[in-house]
C-alpha cells in the first residue's frame, strides 16, 4: 500500500512546517484531521482544500461540507475524495484553509511516495515538526502553558508597583550636577 508524504506548511513563515505520511487510500477529510492534530488546532470549524499548481493557484475545492457561496464548479466533498484521486504531479500541491473567520491558510505539498509501509505506524500520523506553530486562539512560546504559571506567580502585569515606563524621569534623580553621574553607592562618608 502506498505512503504519501506531505508537508504542511504555514503560509506566512515557510520555516515552519509538519510533514504529514498518509496512505493513499485516505480521504482528504483524514488529511484534514492529521493536520489539525499536528498544528494544536480544535475541529470547530469550516475547512476547505484547493487544487494548486506550482504557483500555488487556487484551483477546485475539496470542502469539509458545501458551504453557502457560489462556485465556479461544484466542490468535492473530503469525506467522499480519494487523495490518491486527486495526485496527478509527482510533487502535487494544495492550499488548505480552515476557519474562514480567521483564514488559517497552509500550503500542502506532496514530498514522497513510499510502498513501504511501517507496520508500527498508525496512519494517517506526523512524522516530523519544525518550528512552533501558530496558535490558534492566541499566543504561544517555547514555555507554552508554563508561561501563565510565572505571570501569575511573579505577577507581570502592566502597571504594578515597581514596573514603570523606561526613561521615566519623576524630576528627582538623586543625584547632583556637579557630581557627573557618580553615585557613592556604599552608603558610607569619604575617609
Amino acid at each position: 500500500m502506498a505512503i504519501l508524504r506531505f508537508r504542511v506548511y504555514f503560509d506566512e513563515d515557510e520555516t515552519i512546517y509538519r510533514d504529514v505520511a498518509v496512505r493513499h487510500t485516505h480521504h482528504f477529510s483524514d488529511l484534514h484531521q492529521q493536520i489539525l492534530k499536528a498544528y494544536e488546532f480544535d475541529n470547530k470549524h469550516a475547512a476547505t482544500f484547493y487544487r494548486s499548481n506550482d504557483n500555488w493557484q487556487r484551483g477546485r475545492e475539496i470542502t469539509l461540507e458545501k458551504y453557502d457561496k457560489d462556485y465556479k464548479a461544484e466542490p468535492l466533498l473530503m469525506a467522499e475524495t480519494l487523495i490518491a484521486s486527486e495526485i496527478s504531479m509527482p510533487n502535487q500541491k494544495f492550499i488548505y484553509t480552515y476557519d474562514f473567520n480567521r483564514n488559517w491558510s497552509f500550503m500542502v505539498e506532496l514530498i514522497g511516495v513510499s510502498n513501504d509501509e511501517n507496520p508500527k505506524i498508525s496512519y494517517p500520523t506526523t512524522v516530523r515538526k519544525e518550528g512552533i506553530g501558530p496558535s490558534q486562539y492566541g499566543t504561544k512560546s517555547i514555555l507554552g502553558d508554563r508561561f501563565m504559571d510565572v505571570e501569575e506567580k511573579y505577577d507581570l502585569s502592566a502597571g504594578e508597583e515597581g514596573f514603570g515606563e523606561e526613561g521615566e524621569d519623576d524630576g528627582d534623580s538623586g543625584m547632583d550636577a556637579d557630581e557627573g553621574g557618580e553615585e557613592d553607592i556604599t552608603g558610607q562618608d569619604d575617609f
